[in-house]
């Protein structure tokens, strides 16, 4: 049997983390203690995220080849009918007009890296006869089969997200920079449902335990949710790891939603900010039960999750056989020195995350559990098709596709690192759905955590 007896290592100090009561009895309340299952300290994490890394990813982040992304958003919920809807007309999602997406990355997804592979007569070509995926005819015999291969693996690989078809007539391009992820009045019972799901079918959590604060549960007299934490810290690591990375993403988005608040709409004159009162609320431990700041580990504990994958497929975008194709040579060649320079950030961070500790034990009871631990992932992406609003949706299905393209990466590890230098390999790769969501998910939880900052600031100024 797996167990959790060993902690993840991550050669780390104290936490430390302040919130404050915005009210006229103000108090200070501090949280000490340990990343659960670990240990970090929050500061460190704090001074890397804000002052070296968020800058470069807020640039990335604007960059033609990451800012597009494809989605089908039309795809219907698997598991009930939905009937959700927002609140305010900035749940809808303004499609990008495929004239606005550049040449480079309407060339097909198997014409994935390099700019021999996407010359202007190849794209023109492949623009003509609406083929977007489809293999050019004008491609060398070997560069065919070497894409062939490449769709081949793709298709049959264990990925751990649901896929959307980039074949279907419901696919389309979205400009993320035009579509931000922000409060768009999407709650109540559907919301509640999607989240409900995710925790009570997919958690590995029995129906006889309850999380804290579930608005969905029956009230029990005298329960603070304590019971909930015994159950968690009686699973093996690997089922305590998926809540907490669950919960972490959870949190993520709440403080996105609190961070872009509708604070004002005058005449059609939308503005949007933080709002402290919605942020303690959702976190601070006086109207949470003390539940917020175990939701902010979590957050903690996703981000140094998708930052360690970021430090193991460095290699990968290292060879000189991978471009991040736009069509722009002067951009493209920018694009990927800023993302190398992420990388080598990633890379420098002492408090890495050590997968080695999870699906460590038997290896047949380890081979069943990864599997187990996949599939779950893999049905909270479809959940996903569940949520009744476009731009939660939008921003839901991408975040949970970074995040499982995130695990895909940290259980490749040895096919990472046998990648030949000059050619593309059958061990590993990654399309570029997969690379656009892996940024742009791991530039959502950075931005997390820089507008916790942000609030800290806030609240302490209305002491």
């Amino acid at each position: 049997m797996i167990t959790g007896s060993g902690s993840i290592r991550l050669f780390v100090a104290p936490l430390l983390l302040s919130l404050v009561l915005p009210s006229s009895d103000i108090n200070e309340h501090q949280l000490t203690g340990v990343l659960d299952d670990c240990f970090c300290d929050v500061e460190s994490i704090d001074a890397f995220n804000n002052y070296k890394i968020f800058p470069k990813l807020k640039k990335l982040q604007e960059r033609d080849y990451f800012r597009y992304y494809k989605v089908n958003l039309k795809r219907p919920c698997p598991f009930w009918a939905e009937d959700g809807h927002c609140s305010i007309k900035d749940c809808h999602v303004e499609p990008c007009p495929e004239s606005k997406v550049p040449l480079g990355i309407k060339a097909g997804n198997y014409n994935k890296y390099s700019l021999e592979a996407n010359s202007e007569k190849d794209i023109d070509a492949c623009e003509q006869a609406n083929k977007l995926g489809a293999i050019n005819s004008t491609l060398s015999n070997q560069s065919k089969e070497a894409f062939i291969d490449w769709a081949r693996y793709d298709d049959a690989q264990d990925h751990f997200c649901e896929l959307d078809d980039e074949r279907s007539p419901d696919v389309q391009y979205v400009d993320l920079l035009l579509n931000p992820e922000r409060y768009t009045g999407y709650k109540g019972p559907s919301a509640w449902r999607v989240w409900n799901s995710i925790y009570e079918e997919n958690c590995f959590k029995p129906r006889s335990v309850y999380r804290p604060l579930n608005p969905l549960a029956p009230s029990i007299s005298g329960d603070t949710g304590e019971s909930f934490y015994e159950w968690l810290e009686g699973l093996c690591l690997e089922k305590r790891v998926f809540y907490r990375l669950i919960s972490g993403l959870h949190a993520s988005i709440n403080l996105h939603l609190s961070a872009k608040y509708l604070l004002e709409d005058n005449w059609g004159n939308p503005r949007w900010g933080p709002n402290t009162k919605e942020f303690t609320h959702r976190f601070h431990p006086a109207y949470t039960k003390g539940e917020g700041p175990r939701r902010l580990k979590n957050l903690y504990f996703l981000y140094l999750i998708e930052l360690r994958a970021l430090s193991k497929v460095a290699s990968y975008f290292e060879r000189s056989v991978v471009d991040l194709y736009t069509g722009n040579l002067e951009e493209d060649v920018e694009t990927k020195n800023l993302l190398l320079s992420i990388f080598i950030d990633a890379k420098s961070f002492p408090m890495h995350f050590d997968e080695k500790s999870m699906f460590a034990g038997n290896k047949k009871e380890a081979r069943s559990l990864k599997e187990e631990f996949r599939l779950h992932f893999k049905n909270i992406s479809r959940i996903m098709d569940c949520v009744g609003c476009d731009k939660c949706r939008l921003w839901g299905k991408l975040q949970t596709q970074g995040l499982g393209t995130a695990l895909k990466i940290l259980f490749s590890e040895k096919e990472i690192q046998s990648l030949p230098e000059n050619s593309p390999s059958k061990g590993f790769q990654l399309t570029r759905q997969e690379i656009v969501a892996l940024i742009n998910a791991f530039g959502r939880l950075s931005t997390s955590i820089k507008e916790l900052q942000s609030f800290k600031y806030l609240l302490h100024d209305h002491r």
